[in-house]
């Protein structure tokens, strides 16, 4: 058995192919027979609420719920996409929140888990708005808001991401070496897990006289992307959607 992680799914209506694999994912032999599921963050495009009447929460929930019932424990940390993701849907879809930053045993070694984006430093711009979306006041505001009105808020969000994606330099936007470093130095591992930059691989260097190790988890737009660790080994590998 291995412990499986996911990220960067990215699941919404317009692609419909991502959300029947991922459901075909939770449903197979290889997660029931899991260790744990991680998924750490951006499960969705865009999450407005836990009272998201659409039918694409309902079905995450369903299969997630099915994975928990099964007796795998499914983690679930927050991305830039679905902060707002809250513990009534966690209750719902059987997921145990984790704050950023966690550090668990995975298969026997203290591994540190983030969703990948506040190791981006060099993304000022970007970093300037993740700290306004995630104060309480603000997410407060948003949630109140009538869900017609936060769809188009986040529809919007979307557009204004993209926008900035496709003006911002590709070295910006990946994790800056620096804040790497600090973020494995101060939890006291040799492994750090992440997703966020849609750049998959697995990747050695030395930190402090020793040799640690950053995997970045793939994202779901082209194919699926899945992450297998175990006692001895780590791999890292596409989900073909056909």
């Amino acid at each position: 058995m291995a412990t499986l992680l996911i990220s960067d799914l990215h699941l919404d209506d317009s692609r419909p192919h991502i959300t029947t694999l991922f459901e075909r994912l939770l449903a197979g032999p290889e997660v029931r027979s899991a260790q744990a599921l991680y998924i750490l963050g951006d499960l969705v495009e865009a999450w407005i609420g836990d009272d998201d009447d659409a039918q694409l929460p309902a079905r995450i929930a369903a299969a997630t719920r099915a994975v928990n019932d099964a007796g795998v424990p499914v983690y679930f940390m927050a991305g830039n996409r679905d902060f707002l993701l809250g513990e009534s849907f966690a209750r719902r879809a059987g997921l145990t929140l984790l704050d950023d930053g966690t550090v668990h045993d995975i298969e026997g070694r203290r591994t540190l888990l983030m969703h990948g984006d506040v190791l981006c430093t060099d993304d000022i711009a970007y970093q300037a708005v993740r700290r306004q979306v995630r104060q309480p006041q603000w997410q407060a505001q948003i949630l109140g808001m009538p869900l017609d009105a936060r769809r188009a808020f986040a529809a919007k969000a979307r557009e204004d991401s993209r926008a900035h994606t496709g003006s911002t330099g590709e070295a910006i936007m990946d994790v800056n070496a620096d804040a790497v470093a600090e973020a494995m130095r101060s939890a006291g591992v040799t492994r750090l897990i992440h997703g966020h930059t849609h750049r998959p691989g697995i990747h050695h260097f030395d930190l402090d006289g020793q040799t640690v190790e950053r995997i970045v988890l793939g994202d779901w737009y082209e194919q699926g992307s899945l992450l297998r660790v175990s006692r001895h080994a780590v791999e890292l590998s596409g989900l073909p959607i056909s």
